[in-house]
């Protein structure tokens, strides 16, 4: 970096990164730059729904160069070194608003709830995931926290419905789907209380639920506030289920949403400079090196709103403002073609000062630009 940059004393590089380049700060330059999208109106566009905000998380594999306790071995994703898994969180709007880096054996589903309850500004009300990013215990949980967990299910023949009532009523009903097994209510009234308290110690943040999971998974046999869990999840799920089959427009928004955190790791091998693996070995480490990524992210995608929000709000024609509006509902904010990520980083007073006038948020009207005042 010291190489290809200019204007600065050699070493300044050095002592920025040293000194500045923690783990909190990083995640509060992150949180900075959500939350100052998060006050724009050009990212509402991509809302299916002014009340709603479908999120959406995601494991990548990522190979690492060094000896770490936290890599595994996986030769479907590594050959025959190691690696580590970051699970990644975006919205609609293409927010990366939360990551973390974990080991490639631990289960996807413990981790989702660790971004959603990370930022507060962040309110999700239906989450996706794939087929391995859901477990029984993690729809209970969704439910509690007042969102819906939804993910893509690969297979829907290997799901288990289950049911209140007997098979029999089902079946005189002449439902086509048919339950298999029976809801133990009484073991979820028993622990009622204290899945409660659980829900209730991640709410407050006095411990994260990967945490809270990870402690009810370390018993010799199932814990009974994970077995209540599970119960509860049988009926989430199975509720979610038959909504997967009936509605297509549910599968085509998790598709959708699905497609984007997919697009955001395409965005991240952009901003690797050379291979995309970690020359660190411990976990910290690794978690400051992603969270720098996710910065440059960040930042692109605000100035892309920045400057397509000035443009817009510079226009006078409102057909031609509806029409740049529909073009950018209709494409992705994620974009960085016209960016130069490989070139001189020139640090002088005048080649960093704003162009483009972009240094205060730009508000536009949407309601105003979309639906026209006739008088």
């Amino acid at each position: 970096m010291e190489k290809i940059s200019r204007n600065r004393a050699k070493g300044r590089l050095s002592n920025v990164v040293n000194w500045y380049f923690s783990q909190e700060n990083i995640d509060d330059a992150n949180s900075c730059i959500v939350d100052f999208m998060n006050g724009m109106e050009l990212p509402n566009i991509y809302l299916d729904n002014e009340n709603e905000l479908h999120t959406s998380s995601d494991g990548q594999k990522v190979a690492v160069a060094v000896d770490s306790l936290l890599a595994s071995h996986s030769f479907k994703y590594f050959g025959k070194g190691k690696g580590v898994s970051v699970y990644g969180f975006i919205d609609q709007r293409n927010f990366n608003f939360y990551a973390m880096v974990n080991s490639p054996a631990d289960r996807e589903s413990t981790f989702v709830f660790d971004g959603l309850v990370h930022n507060d500004n962040i309110k999700s009300t239906m989450h996706s995931t794939d087929t391995h990013g859901q477990s029984e215990a993690a729809f209970a949980l969704a439910y509690l926290l007042g969102f819906k967990l939804a993910p893509r299910i690969s297979k829907l023949s290997d799901c288990t419905l289950y049911s209140l009532e007997k098979k029999e009523i089902y079946v005189d009903r002449d439902y086509k789907i048919l339950p298999s097994k029976y809801i133990n209510t009484k073991l979820i009234e028993k622990y009622w209380d204290e899945i409660l308290r659980f829900v209730a110690t991640i709410k407050l943040k006095i411990s994260t639920p990967s945490q809270l999971f990870k402690r009810l998974n370390s018993y010799s046999k199932q814990h009974p506030i994970y077995k209540a869990l599970k119960e509860l999840g049988h009926v989430i799920r199975t509720i979610f289920v038959l909504d997967y089959i009936d509605d297509l427009e549910l599968r085509q928004a998790i598709e959708k949403q699905l497609n984007k955190i997919e697009n955001s790791n395409k965005f991240n091998k952009a901003v690797c400079v050379g291979e995309e693996e970690f020359q660190q070995g411990t976990k910290e480490e690794m978690d400051v090196v992603d969270g720098c990524r996710r910065l440059i992210k960040n930042a692109l995608i605000c100035w892309n709103y920045l400057y397509l929000s000035k443009k817009i709000n510079d226009e006078e024609s409102v057909g031609r403002k509806q029409q740049m509006i529909a073009s950018i509902r209709a494409g992705s904010i994620v974009t960085w073609k016209h960016f130069n990520l490989e070139g001189f980083y020139d640090f002088a007073d005048e080649q960093v000062k704003d162009s483009f006038d972009l240094s205060h948020p730009i508000n536009i009207n949407l309601n105003a630009i979309l639906v026209p005042n006739n008088t």
